[in-house]
């Protein structure tokens, strides 16, 4: 494993562009029905406006995707890169300048069962990317084998994204306990999407955040809200980002101001995107499958 770092390290700097920082903020939720995958397409757009080139990694299947929040259809996914059967060129989308989204429905449930040719394949193709990447957004999947996301575990920032439901915050809250115990996460970031009002927002977090430090689970912060707008449901019916359809909308406002705040979540570690790819590699082929279901 040490020479298959050595040997990557040169070609994983090049995607950087010469070694500077990464950000890669994985989000999840608890359940289905918040918002999730079109709040990512947004923060997307929100950061590439800002003059970021984001990549989206999604783990999620056709019709329930990011690639729908842009009107667009994946055809293809990273496990084609994987395969060599297609160059990663053919399997990205482009929706505008500055954002890339990945399709990686189907490789991020292999992950953990790659071999040592596909892995220097994926990373070979990473490497080929023509701009380097300053965020990397991933939108994670609760049907993961393992139960969570490698990503989520790779990840140095993890968003739980959750609604006003009462339903949405108890599965938020089990998942948090779930992932902090099998895994020692021991910080999220809670998004409050569908909120009536921001101090309805800050009352659903102080109340989760409260719970979780009582009990010793894990440190919350508190990543935004987003409103109740129905700018936001015409657009996602539209299937066009908030941001481009009703720009001036409460909702649209609420991402860039969530998207700017993002850029100063950075710890300060700066191992880019070598460390991120290894650390991923690593905690893929060693998840116990269903260790968080138990």
């Amino acid at each position: 494993m040490a020479d298959f770092r050595v040997d990557q390290a040169a070609g994983l700097r090049r995607l950087m562009g010469g070694g500077g920082q990464l950000q890669v903020v994985t989000f999840v939720s608890g359940c289905e029905g918040v918002g999730r995958s079109v709040a990512v397409a947004n923060l997307g757009v929100a950061l590439a406006r800002l003059g970021k080139e984001v990549l989206i990694v999604d783990e999620h299947a056709s019709n329930d995707d990011i690639a729908s929040a842009f009107g667009l259809v994946a055809r293809h996914d990273l496990l084609n890169v994987v395969q060599r059967e297609l160059p990663l060129g053919q399997v990205l989308l482009q929706p505008m300048r500055g954002l890339r989204v990945l399709p990686a429905a189907r490789a991020a449930n292999k992950l953990g069962r790659l071999s040592l040719p596909q892995r220097q394949t994926l990373l070979d193709a990473m490497c080929g990317l023509e701009r380097p990447v300053d965020v990397i957004l991933v939108d994670a999947s609760l049907a993961h084998p393992a139960g969570f996301s490698p990503f989520g575990l790779a990840a140095q920032e993890t968003v739980v994204v959750l609604s006003g439901s009462s339903a949405s915050i108890t599965e938020a809250y089990s998942l948090i306990k779930k992932v902090s115990h099998a895994f020692s996460r021991k910080h999220f970031r809670i998004l409050v999407n569908k909120v009536r009002s921001q101090p309805d927002a800050r009352s659903i977090y102080d109340n989760i955040a409260q719970v979780a430090a009582q009990r010793g689970i894990a440190r919350l912060d508190f990543a935004g809200a987003i409103p109740l707008d129905d700018a936001l449901r015409q657009s996602a019916q539209l299937c066009r980002p908030v941001l481009v359809q009703a720009p001036e909308s409460a909702a649209a406002a609420a991402f860039r101001e969530i998207a700017a705040d993002l850029l100063y979540w950075q710890s300060g570690e700066s191992g880019g995107v070598e460390q991120f790819m290894q650390q991923l590699l690593h905690l893929s082929q060693r998840i116990t499958p269903n260790l968080i279901r138990a």
